[in-house]
């Protein structure tokens, strides 16, 4: 079973919203980080919004500031990532991950090469 499962891409039109989840197994949310990144073709991958084993803190990249909002569930342990107002560069395949932190820290980092675990990743594509 693998520990991050990513799931609600999809083609969406420009200016519409997905919600993607990320189901997380066999490790408690008590005690990693997790952040959503995506990777379009040809260029660097990217940290979308990560939040912190606390809930608390949360940090977006500035692409999607005030658009997307990273969110969790401790109960079904799955983190969610709310998209609105997209946009075609918004394409790319999105993917979870997992970086261990002290638990109920409020801080978070959003560097890609800091995360542990990874999912296999979801495809979303803006375009008319």
């Amino acid at each position: 079973q693998l520990p991050l499962v990513e799931s609600g891409g999809d083609l969406v039109q420009p200016g519409g919203s997905l919600r993607l989840s990320c189901v997380v197994s066999g490790l408690s949310l008590d005690y990693y980080a997790i952040g959503w990144f995506r990777q379009a073709p040809g260029k660097e991958r990217e940290g979308v919004a990560c939040i912190s084993t606390s809930g608390d803190g949360t940090k977006y990249s500035d692409s999607v500031k005030g658009r997307f909002t990273i969110s969790r569930d401790i109960a079904k342990s799955t983190v969610y990532l709310q998209m609105n107002s997209l946009k075609p560069e918004d394409t790319a395949v999105y993917y979870c991950a997992a970086d261990q932190w002290p638990p109920y820290s409020p801080y978070v980092n959003c560097r890609s090469t800091d995360f542990e675990h990874w999912g296999q990743g979801t495809q979303v594509t803006v375009s008319s």
